[in-house]
């Protein structure tokens, strides 16, 4: 029956059941409302911007009602085997020479993990609207900052803010578009999405983010039922690309993109020093309930060509309309 309703009905009806009615999403009521911002976060300079605020609207949520994990649990990899499927997601981060992993099942409900890793401070950022799995480091000149989820979105990407001075970041490109940090750029660390027994068998002795206590989560489920088969974005007002389901997985490197179809087709593409290449085994987390269910959509390394041999480069499987938006003028390979 839950299957038949509309999709932000099941988001809905999933929050319910499961005990999260503060997770409930809804329909956007209202784009830029700068009034309401201005009493809701007295600390934002608003008058500082570096995008049109209109394209900034309510994801039907408030601030931190998506609670970012600030204390994370990090255990070895023999707990997390009895909990995760060897086909479920984890984001694999290097720093200095420590490797964690960080499960998507977990940061679909939390989207943020502030984190230190090889002694460096770190934000595990997932924006599951359009499947984002981006690392930052959290260092900002003289300060380390601590973001949390402003309840925003932007062409349906998470808009995060910092604690120390309430910014407001773009998730999918790490820049500041909001408040005094406005202009200013988080450097991204390279990771990659695998599957947990890949990242497992590589790194036996690495540790994993835990399942958090404390938190009402059906950790496990998507509450984003049926969303990578649907047509369209679940929110309005984004630009949608030319030629391509919006809803198609695509790889960003840059300005550049592959679908996901092709490189499946083909296994493999260089093109310059860029190497990609796609494997099978990996689930969707935004295709049904049951995570564990879900259908394979494989995974895809990403690498350049240095003189000290292959590297990994930075990039992002995500959607093909949330490429278009931040890209507009970018390459989408077909």
């Amino acid at each position: 029956m839950i299957a038949r309703l509309p999709l932000i009905l099941r988001i809905n009806v999933f929050a319910f059941l499961f005990g999260i009615a503060a997770m409930a999403f809804a329909v956007p009521v209202a784009f830029a409302d700068v009034d309401q911002w201005e009493k809701d976060w007295p600390r934002t300079d608003f008058s500082k911007n570096g995008v049109d605020l209109d394209e900034i609207f309510s994801g039907g949520i408030g601030r931190d009602v998506i609670p970012a994990i600030d204390a994370p649990t990090i255990g070895a990899l023999s707990v997390a085997r009895d909990t995760h499927d060897p086909r479920e997601p984890v984001i694999r981060v290097t720093v200095n020479g420590h490797t964690r992993a960080y499960p998507l099942s977990v940061l679909i409900w939390h989207e943020i993990v502030n984190d230190e890793l090889g002694g460096v401070p770190i934000a595990v950022t997932f924006c599951p609207l359009c499947n984002t799995a981006i690392v930052f480091d959290r260092r900002m000149d003289d300060q380390v900052l601590d973001f949390g989820t402003t309840g925003n979105l932007r062409f349906s990407d998470l808009v995060m803010y910092d604690r120390q001075t309430e910014s407001w970041w773009q998730q999918f490109t790490g820049e500041g578009i909001v408040g005094s940090l406005t202009g200013t750029q988080l450097t991204i660390i390279p990771s990659r999405v695998e599957p947990f027994g890949v990242f497992a068998a590589a790194f036996p002795d690495a540790d994993i983010l835990q399942r958090p206590p404390g938190f009402p989560r059906n950790y496990g489920v998507n509450p984003y039922d049926g969303y990578d088969s649907g047509e369209a974005p679940l929110f309005p007002g984004i630009p949608l690309p030319d030629g391509i389901a919006p809803m198609a997985y695509v790889v960003a490197v840059g300005d550049q993109a592959w679908t996901l179809d092709r490189l499946k087709a083909e296994k493999r593409i260089e093109d310059g020093d860029l190497i990609l290449t796609w494997e099978p085994g990996q689930l969707s987390v935004l295709d049904i309930a049951y995570i564990k269910e879900g259908r394979d959509i494989g995974y895809v390394t990403v690498q350049r060509k240095t003189p000290a041999g292959l590297q990994d480069a930075i990039h992002d499987m995500t959607f093909a309309f949330a490429f278009n938006a931040f890209n507009p003028d970018g390459t989408l390979h077909k």
